[in-house]
This record gives C-alpha cells, structure tokens and sequence, in this order.
C-alpha cells in the first residue's frame, strides 16, 4: 500500500488523528476534549493537513477507534471517517481502542491490563498476554471498577492507559510491587499507533464496509 492514511481517535476526553504514509507518522496531534469533539476534530483536521500541503482528495486509506468509549465521542469520529470512505471511495479500518493502548507496550513476561476511563467510576478493562510477537488479548473487554479489578489481580501485572490518580493509588495500595505502572509518557493513546495498526491491517488486504461498522459499546454484567 502506499499513499497516506488518516487516522481518528475520539473514543474518550483523550482525542487524537495522526496522518502515517507507511513509513513515517506524518503529523499528529493529541488533545483532551472536554466534550468538543464536534467541533474540534473536522477544523484540526483539515488543519493538519494542510500542515503537510495536503488535502483530503489525497486520502488513500482511513482508520478509526471503534472503542470501548464515549457514546457521543465515538459516533463523531465513526461519522467522519464513514463520510470520507463513501465519498471518495477509500479503504477503511477500525481497530478496537484497547488494542491501541495495548500496541505501544513493550514486552513483558507478565500479563498487561490496558484501561480506559468509562465515567462513573467505572473503567474499561482489556487483558492481554505478550504472544507471538505481539500483545493478544485473552478474554473480552469489561466494565469494573479499580477496587474490583484489583480484586481479580492474581500474579504480578502491567498496567497502562487512562490511569487516574485514584486508582494508580489504588494499585500502588493495594498491589504494591506487584503492580508494575507505565509511565505516563509512555500511558497515552496516539492516533499515530492506531495509523499503523490499520496499515497493517490495509497491507494484507483487509478492510471494513463502512456502511456496517459500528462501535464497541460495553454494558454493565446482569
């Protein structure tokens, strides 16, 4: 594949689009909306853009968070990439939002617990092992709460993403050492990550119908 591919990330307050032309992440921005997405991501997108004398007729592939997250957060993001795939005919691919945040991870022996925040004091949950090269996740995506996940921590863990002050008091509390936490760097979420998941993706061939993709949306267990 080659060209340029927009990426867009508006699964949480925590947004980002990166633009990635396979070998290099082109320019990036990462912002924290407070409920803005609306009209913050179309503007700093066509923003960025042009940084690189671009426009979107020079779109050759698209991506997109499909989350778990924000209900509003992720149907904006959704819509856009949907709006530029229909339009002008380009290759689309979501990737699910945890997988990003488990992607920047480097290995480790010890199993990852990528989090998200969900409101409430609820967070979303994705666990993963380090296999074949790359971090798979072993079960689905959850809803807990900090005091519940830490509960179900059986062995020494990796922990990274949307890690609040309460709950990295939590886990140093609680864990101690057998709590291992990302730094905060290395915690956040970059578009630039979700542009090479979906390159990968575009290179083998595969893509998603833009008239049927549709978000991850969790819900409390009955």
């Amino acid at each position: 594949m080659e060209g340029l591919l927009l990426a867009v990330d508006t699964s949480t307050r925590l947004a980002g689009i990166a633009l990635y032309d396979g070998l290099a992440v082109r320019g990036e921005l990462t912002w924290e909306s407070v409920r803005h997405h609306t009209v913050e991501l179309a503007p700093r997108t066509v923003m960025l853009l042009r940084s690189l004398g671009a426009a979107a007729g020079d779109l050759t592939g698209l991506a997109v968070a499909l989350g778990p997250g924000s209900f509003t957060g992720l149907r904006i993001g959704l819509a856009l990439v949907k709006g530029l795939a229909l339009a002008r005919g380009i290759p689309l691919v979501g990737i699910p939002t945890l997988e990003i945040t488990a992607y920047a991870q480097p290995h480790r022996s010890m199993p990852l617990y990528a989090v998200l925040q969900a409101g409430r004091g609820r967070i979303a949950v994705g666990r993963y092992r380090w296999r074949r090269g790359a971090w798979r996740a072993t079960g689905d995506p959850f809803l807990s709460t900090w005091e519940k996940l830490i509960e179900q921590v059986e062995e020494k863990a990796f922990f990274s993403g949307e890690l609040d002050a309460a709950g990295v008091a939590l886990l140093r509390e609680r864990l101690g050492s057998g709590a291992v936490i990302a730094p905060p760097a290395s915690r956040l979420r970059r578009a630039g990550y979700l542009a090479e998941l979906a390159w990968q993706r575009l290179e083998r061939g595969e893509q998603d119908d833009p008239t049927t993709l549709v978000p991850i949306y969790l819900h409390e267990p009955v």
